[in-house]
């Protein structure tokens, strides 16, 4: 069984910090995930750097990653970003849909529907210009400002998304309020024949559950998993938000649980330590505290790595 990785540290974990982090040290970041075995990064957001000043550098972070082996993402959020996307040799770009109106609105000043056009017109235009597509739909488990979200809203959004004909359909757990009940029932609902992908956060200590239910349903079909080295980042509509669930320790759950993901789990482990230092406080996950627990599994379920 295999299970893709997609880290987002550089994008989705830094946004979210409020530390300023040179492009210098955001290539180091991104050459150690390399190096771990990653293969997809989303490694910039193409937002107004007045809003988002994490990401006000996307085009010199851009212009000093390694070509080849991985696939760079870039997250857009309108027709501008995308053309940013395209100029800066990205090779997918991500387009955030949120399933409720009020976090739409606050988020990307329109309602769902919206959101949806935008997604709509954005996909076409990335697909002739040879740009792999995935549209994340936001706040799939719950909303911070309208509660739950119920199953047959979300199901209404991944319709209309996929009629623009995405690569990957992500559904994203945005403030970490989801369990493995929901996970089941978003996946059934979800299945249309386009691989998923999923974003998890562990606000409530639930985002590693949630990860391995989301593998386990997968089966043999392709399955993607977002998380972010050391576990940084959070989200500024959850209070006390922990952030994404950190890349070390999901590898060691999966693992451990007989998954392959082609990612060394060891080279990310001092990585804690170093955002720690450029951050100001320290990473939430656990595993490069806690340490990796040797010889304890025989190789066919290691994980590979």
């Amino acid at each position: 069984m295999t299970v893709s990785i997609v880290e987002v540290a550089p994008r989705d974990g830094l946004q979210n910090e409020s530390a300023l982090v040179s492009t210098p040290d955001k290539l180091a970041l991104i050459g150690t995930l390399v190096a771990s075995g990653v293969r997809r990064i989303e490694a910039v957001s193409f937002a107004h750097p007045r809003r988002v000043p994490q990401m006000a550098d996307a085009e010199s972070v851009a212009a000093g990653l390694p070509r080849g082996a991985v696939s760079w993402i870039g997250l857009v959020l309108n027709e501008r970003g995308l053309d940013r996307a395209i100029a800066a040799g990205l090779d997918e770009v991500n387009v955030v849909v949120v399933a409720t109106d009020t976090f739409s609105e606050r988020n990307q000043g329109v309602p769902t529907a919206g959101a949806i056009a935008a997604w709509s017109r954005i996909a076409g235009r990335a697909r002739e210009a040879g740009l792999r597509t995935t549209v994340t739909v936001a706040a799939a488990f719950g909303c911070p400002f309208e509660g739950e979200v119920p199953v047959s809203r979300v199901r209404s959004v991944i319709e209309a998304c996929a009629e623009a004909g995405p690569d990957e359909l992500a559904l994203a757990d945005t403030i970490g309020v989801g369990v493995p009940a929901q996970v089941r029932a978003l996946h059934a609902v979800a299945d249309l024949g386009i691989p998923l992908r999923w974003h998890f956060h562990n606000t409530r200590n639930t985002g590693y559950a949630n990860a391995l239910a989301a593998a386990e349903l997968a089966g043999s079909a392709p399955v993607a998993l977002d998380s972010s080295a050391g576990g940084i980042g959070g989200c500024p509509f959850a209070p006390d938000a922990t952030g994404n669930i950190a890349t070390e320790d999901l590898l060691y759950l999966l693992h451990r649980s007989g998954f392959d993901t082609g990612v060394d789990i060891e080279p990310l482990l001092p990585l804690a330590a170093r955002l720690g230092e450029l951050l100001g406080h320290q990473a939430p996950g656990q595993l490069a505290r806690a340490g990796l627990f040797p010889g304890s599994l025989p190789d066919s379920v290691s994980g590979g790595r």
